[in-house]
């Protein structure tokens, strides 16, 4: 009886999380919109490796048992979500990639622009409507809305963020086989003090970021954009 209580009131949390998350969806689909598509991205902040944006719609009535905010998400649970939104025929996303260069040639905020716009128009189905976690995205046709913190508001932003975080992981993973030294299957190239050691022992990679602190200083470059740190 207890047990059965209890998955009861889990159940019950559930729905009324899920029916929390897609609030900004319903709304957007009241004003007549069909296909609303959530945005994110993952690797504003790393040292090295590229940024990476996803944009996801998720239709109504489909549900995807624990999408939440990726940072709030094990990394097994994580990764077991990912695949099923991946899988999901009904499910439609996109991925953009900007690399370490572009960045350093653009700026980060410029190249997470680009990421997310990549993300946008790469869906096999455009969405009418955006909702973004965080920054406005200057999108020349699509209206949207940018939301502080959406990734823990908005049932598309946080399928956005899974994917957006897992493809990156998965990328700097496989730059981890070809620089052992670094660790960026451990760290994914954030500046962790492992990583900034690594950097000081074996100097910075050719993925490395040269506009961003400490590489800037290490590698000789014409600056082209300022760097400001992301969290």
């Amino acid at each position: 009886m207890q047990k059965q209580t209890l998955k009861r009131q889990l159940d019950d949390h559930e729905a009324f999380r899920f029916q929390h998350l897609t609030l900004y969806e319903e709304r957007a689909k009241k004003e007549g919109y069909k296909v609303v598509a959530g945005v994110d991205e993952a690797g504003r902040g790393p040292l090295a490796g590229p940024v990476v944006a996803a944009s996801c719609h998720i239709p109504s009535g489909v549900y995807i048992s624990g999408v939440n905010d990726s940072k709030k998400l094990t990394p097994k649970l994580r990764e077991k979500i990912f695949e099923e939104l991946k899988n999901s025929p009904e499910i439609s996303y996109g991925i953009g990639i900007v690399d370490h260069s572009e960045i350093d040639e653009i700026n980060i905020y410029q190249a997470t622009i680009r990421a997310m716009l990549k993300a946008v128009d790469s869906m096999p189905l455009q969405p009418d409507y955006l909702l973004i976690d965080g920054l406005p995205l200057p999108h020349l046709i699509l209206p949207s809305n940018a939301i502080v913190k959406g990734d823990s508001k908005s049932l598309s932003i946080a399928a956005a963020s899974i994917i957006a975080k897992e493809t990156r992981d998965q990328i700097m993973i496989e730059y981890h086989k070809q620089f052992p030294e670094y660790g960026f299957d451990k760290h994914k190239g954030y500046a962790t003090r492992a990583h900034r050691d690594a950097i000081k022992k074996y100097g910075p990679c050719p993925i490395h970021r040269t506009s961003f602190e400490p590489i800037k200083s290490m590698v000789s470059v014409e600056p082209s954009a300022q760097f400001t740190m992301f969290s």
